[in-house]
């Protein structure tokens, strides 16, 4: 082989290299949950994702040099990625988590970026477009946004830690972005840091407190149960991921490293506990087996049609019995979780409970599909359950399998299938702006009365 040759040879192996690498930060990122479409190819976008101000429409991320980022420059891309601006200078939404990305090595960003131009296929289609209602749709705000919040991107190692610690700090903060869903934000949608993972709204769903509080968090967890939940999204007798969660544990978590899942374990250990005055146990202690399923039979039919006078006994065991089981305690492999001692019914936050009733839950995991179907149905589906109807389901599960507190309401059902909590933002911005408007009205009126007075008192 001549010199030539040799040399083009190790160039292709170190691309390659480069591009496996890029492909597991890829993963580690999350990024085909957001920038892949249901049934849609690869990174093409198009995944529409409702957040508080208005629906954003991901992008396309293949190399397509029409309608992805296959005209980037390496430096575009690291500018795209940690700065959150597009290689035509505008801005991008936080709703793409840049504000963690920011962290990632200049070695991370170099085999990102290796990957996407050279190890995706490109899809020559232009996915809708987003066009949130004014004055969000003035991407320029962002620069003020990111001044305010967007930080450095600083990521010192801990010479007082362990390797394993750090690497997981790395991932947690950085790629797997944990903080973006677990962090409570502010009025400027910003995530409030005195409040690091201790929960926060991600559109219909709530990320709980994963601090190390043994009470308000998962302090009660073992290392090996939180890697255990991270790469299969179950722990019985705790919690199972759905939403947000289950797609980062389908389509990132369970795919990473046994080591990188143990040092995000190790890691997230170890997060400072925050602590919420109102719990006096943890989520995952509450409730015990009941039923009263003898005391129904015989006395009226168990049905699972839209039955408006429907208690929430006979919707339970019409609907949710089959799988949970008459005790709520679930299925012997754990399949069907049980009600009792479960996150989702042992919060004091009500989303995930409505959110899954609502929409079910349909993750692939490395033993096979973690399935329950949705009641919340579709328009027009005479077999849906209303809102009147989820909210006495959802309530009869709390007050017999859960933490038993502020009851749900049809409205709460109603905002959560909706898709979560709007922002009072986008109305206080519109009003803001109106107020600057009348303002500048009146000082241009000012200067005029103040110019004409002055003229007339100089012609006296």
């Amino acid at each position: 082989m001549s010199a030539s040759s040799a040399a083009f040879a190790a160039g292709d192996d170190a691309q390659a290299a480069s591009v496996k690498r890029g492909a597991y930060i890829a993963i580690a990122s999350d990024c085909s949950a957001c920038h892949t479409a249901p049934g849609g190819k690869p990174f093409a976008g198009g995944l529409a994702i409702v957040s508080p101000v208005g629906t954003i429409f991901s992008t396309n991320i293949t190399p397509s040099t029409t309608a992805g980022i296959g005209q980037y420059s390496e430096d575009q891309f690291a500018r795209a990625v940690r700065r959150g601006v597009r290689g035509d200078g505008a801005n991008l939404y936080p709703a793409m988590p840049y504000t963690s990305y920011n962290v990632l090595t200049d070695a991370d960003i170099h085999d990102l970026y290796t990957y996407f131009q050279h190890g995706v296929e490109p899809v020559d289609t232009v996915p809708t477009r987003t066009a949130l209602p004014f004055p969000m749709n003035i991407r320029l705000s962002m620069m003020a946004w990111n001044l305010l919040f967007l930080g450095n991107g600083a990521s010192e190692a801990d010479a007082t830690q362990s390797p394993e610690w750090n690497r997981g700090k790395y991932l947690a903060d950085g790629p797997a972005h944990c903080s973006t869903c677990h962090t409570p934000r502010g009025f400027l949608m910003q995530e409030l840091s005195g409040s690091y993972l201790g929960g926060g709204q991600v559109g219909p769903w709530y990320a709980p407190n994963i601090t190390s509080d043994s009470g308000s968090g998962i302090g009660s967890w073992s290392k090996d149960e939180l890697a255990q939940y991270l790469s299969t999204g179950s722990l019985p007798g705790k919690a199972q991921a759905a939403g947000s969660m289950g797609e980062a544990v389908e389509h990132s978590f369970s795919k990473l490293t046994q080591q990188d899942v143990a040092a995000i374990a190790t890691y997230i250990k170890t997060v400072a506990p925050l602590h919420d005055a109102s719990d006096d146990q943890s989520r995952f202690g509450y409730g015990k087996p009941f039923s009263e399923l003898a005391s129904l039979r015989g006395a009226n039919p168990i049905r699972s049609d839209t039955d408006l006078q429907a208690s929430g006994a006979v919707l339970f065991y019409g609907n949710c019995a089959s799988c949970h089981q008459a005790l709520g305690q679930g299925s012997k492999d754990a399949y069907y979780p049980s009600l009792f001692h479960n996150s989702a019914t042992g919060a004091a936050n009500h989303d995930n409970l409505i959110a899954t009733i609502l929409n079910g839950v349909n993750r692939t995991t490395p033993k096979g599909q973690a399935f329950m179907p949705g009641f919340g149905g579709k328009a027009n589906d005479i077999n849906a359950l209303n809102d009147s109807q989820v909210a006495t389901l959802a309530n009869y599960v709390i007050d017999n399998y859960g933490r038993t507190g502020t009851p749900v309401t049809p409205a709460d059902v109603a905002q959560v299938r909706a898709g979560g909590p709007a922002s009072s933002l986008l109305l206080l911005a519109r009003i803001g702006i109106a107020a600057a408007v009348v303002a500048g009205l009146v000082i241009i009126l000012l200067l005029v009365f103040w110019r004409h007075r002055r003229a007339r008192s100089r012609m006296a």
